[in-house]
């Protein structure tokens, strides 16, 4: 596959000379394709695709930049992926396209608009959730919280109840109670709200120990690909972990979940700030000259 030849062609078909007319076929031929575009854009934000989207999307700038200063090496490696990329796209996203030729189908293609950057759990909702699991520490009450970051867990969210309610201690014991509809599989939370309840996680397949149960291994699961903070109360002992990245931390102290999920939420406030300081830095440069 010549990626040089795709590149021109493409450029080449969208080049737009003087006196060209638009019928009213065009329009909406270019109106229905943006339309499914950004639809399939807001779909994918919701999902870990994402991240691999935006590697893609990283991977075809280079590409152009490459064909425009004639960079062969760089457009030679490029051209030899391309020519697998496509079965390599067709299994990587494989469980994303599966869920949404589903929704196609049942006609639920609606997604919701999201913002781009989430704003982390409040202080007050962070210890809402640790009385809540101060309380069925003391009862021997099992429960799986996820706290979602950076990355989406829409696709994890769609496979539970969804509540969009309120962060209370009282409701989450309520979810987690013995025997109660909602209390298998995990609460997650988004956007500052318990998005869902009984969500169905993916199981880690690394050793995390054989004292550990189903409900550690899902929560080990999940942080493996994203950047979500879960926390695990065991049933049998009452000990609380954290694991977060693929990293479990057993026999963790409330305070000390705090502290944690305090400090990465104040390293993003700076980063943040410091990209503000370099916007008000380049527009006060640009303006003095």
């Amino acid at each position: 596959m010549d990626i040089g030849r795709i590149l021109e062609n493409i450029l080449t078909s969208l080049n737009i000379t003087r006196g060209t007319s638009f019928d009213v076929f065009a329009i909406i031929d270019i109106g229905f394709t943006s339309y499914i575009i950004y639809k399939a854009l807001l779909w994918v934000r919701e999902t870990r695709a994402w991240s691999l989207f935006k590697g893609i999307v990283v991977l075809i700038l280079t590409s152009i930049i490459s064909y425009t200063f004639n960079l062969y090496t760089v457009s030679w490696i490029i051209s030899n992926t391309f020519n697998v990329g496509i079965i390599a796209i067709i299994i990587i996203f494989q469980p994303e396209i599966r869920k949404m030729l589903e929704k196609l189908g049942s006609g639920r293609l609606n997604v919701a608009l999201v913002k781009m950057e989430n704003s982390g759990i409040s202080a007050k909702n962070l210890d809402e959730i640790l009385v809540s699991i101060d309380t069925m520490r003391k009862s021997r009450t099992g429960a799986l919280i996820v706290l979602e970051d950076e990355v989406p867990l829409g696709e994890h969210v769609s496979t539970g109840v969804p509540l969009d309610a309120k962060i209370t201690s009282q409701l989450i014991v309520n979810i987690f109670e013995d025997k109660t509809p909602l209390h298998d599989g995990a609460i997650i939370i988004k956007n500052n709200e318990i998005a869902a309840a009984s969500c169905i996680l993916p199981l880690t397949n690394k050793e995390i120990g054989k004292s550990l149960g189903t409900r550690h291994r899902a929560g080990v699961g999940v942080s493996e690909y994203s950047d979500a903070f879960v926390l695990i109360l065991s049933e049998e002992t009452g000990a609380l972990s954290l694991a977060h990245k693929g990293i479990l931390q057993r026999n963790i102290k409330e305070e000390d979940v705090r502290k944690i999920i305090r400090f990465k939420e104040t390293e993003l406030v700076k980063k943040k700030k410091k990209k503000r300081k370099r916007k008000k830095i380049k527009w006060g440069k640009e303006g003095g000259k």
